[in-house]
This record gives C-alpha cells, sequence and structure tokens, in this order.
C-alpha cells in the first residue's frame, strides 16, 4: 500500500509556527475574505451570483481541510448572529434554512473538501487545482440544489440553482487553477532565498 504524502497548506508555510491564536486570525481572515467576496453580487433569484464560491475554495486551498472548514463555520456563524456577511449584505439565521441555505452548508464541506485534496498536492499544478476546485463546486451544487429542491423542486432547482453558474464557476476554477501553482513557484523561490 502506498503511503500518503501530506503537503502542508500554503498558508502553514507562509505562517509556519501556528499558535492557536495565529490558527484563530487565519481561521477570521479566511471567513473575511468569504464574507467579501459574498458582496460581489449579480443578483438573480432565488440563488444570486457571487464571488463566494471563489472564496470558500481559495479558503480551503491556502488553509486546509481543517482551518478551511472552521473558517466556513465561522463565517455561517458570524451570518446567524445577523451580521451582513451573505450575498447582498444579508445576515441572519434564517438563512442557513432558507432556499440558499444548502449551499451555506454546502461551503463548509467544500472547504474540507478541496483542503484535504490541497493536503495531497493537488493544488501544485493546474490540472490537478483544476480538478479539486471542481470536486469542490460539485459538493456545493449537490448541497445547495438538494436542499433548493425542497422548496422550488428538481427541474426549477436545476434552472435557477446550477445552470446560471456554469460558466461564472468555470472562470473561477479557471483563475484560481492558473494562480495557484504561481504562488508555489513564488513560496519556492522565496524559501530557497532564506
Amino acid at each position: 500500500m502506498r503511503e500518503r504524502t501530506f503537503h502542508p497548506p500554503m498558508a502553514r508555510l507562509l505562517w509556519p509556527d501556528l499558535s492557536l491564536s495565529r490558527q484563530a486570525v487565519l481561521i477570521l481572515a479566511g471567513s473575511w475574505l468569504v464574507a467579501l467576496a459574498a458582496q460581489i453580487e449579480i443578483p438573480l433569484q432565488p440563488v444570486p451570483i457571487t464571488g463566494q464560491t471563489f472564496g470558500v475554495l481559495l479558503v480551503g486551498v491556502l488553509l486546509g481541510r481543517k482551518q478551511g472548514a472552521a473558517s466556513l463555520l465561522a463565517y455561517l456563524a458570524h451570518g446567524a448572529m445577523g451580521l451582513p456577511v451573505f450575498a447582498g449584505g444579508a445576515g441572519g439565521i434564517a438563512r442557513l434554512w432558507g432556499p440558499t441555505g444548502g449551499y451555506l452548508w454546502g461551503f463548509v464541506v467544500a472547504a474540507f473538501a478541496v483542503g484535504w485534496l490541497s493536503e495531497r498536492g493537488w493544488d501544485r499544478r493546474f490540472l490537478t487545482a483544476a480538478l479539486a476546485m471542481l470536486v469542490g463546486n460539485v459538493v456545493i451544487y449537490a448541497l445547495g440544489v438538494g436542499w433548493l429542491t425542497r422548496f422550488v423542486g428538481w427541474e426549477t432547482a436545476l434552472k435557477v440553482g446550477v445552470w446560471p453558474f456554469l460558466v461564472g464557476d468555470a472562470l473561477k476554477i479557471a483563475m484560481a487553477a492558473l494562480a495557484l501553482p504561481w504562488g508555489w513557484r513564488l513560496i519556492g523561490s522565496r524559501e530557497a532565498r532564506v
């Protein structure tokens, strides 16, 4: 049986001494990054097009599975407390149980999945980085659409919860998949100079 190699996420290489307080800073920073990305919005109903998925996948890759998922749990907690972190500056616990709630909960699972793949080196090359991001998007779609069907049925859920997002998500995946290997090259050259 082949032994799996752990590849530390980018954040751990840039900030190696991860005390509890530093972990908290990274988790909160990841949460705020997603909150900021959520404000980039094209308002569609019932599911708007936002920069959230890009932020979610990036947080998962940069922080790894545990801290990435923790960042998204913190994001959901901020929103549940009423902070305006969700798309369109919305907040409140009702969002977690409304039509888009499955997407929001899917963010946690997607960040974990993408973080897990990045810890296996998938974020080092364009093709595997793109595949990792695709896995994360599939998780978000599966949980989001599965939940949305409770409100609008399968056919409408696909029509309003998947099809309008495919092109934008493909562009976000391409941007992240291009940027990640470049970031790793920068880190590698930085480590070589130390």
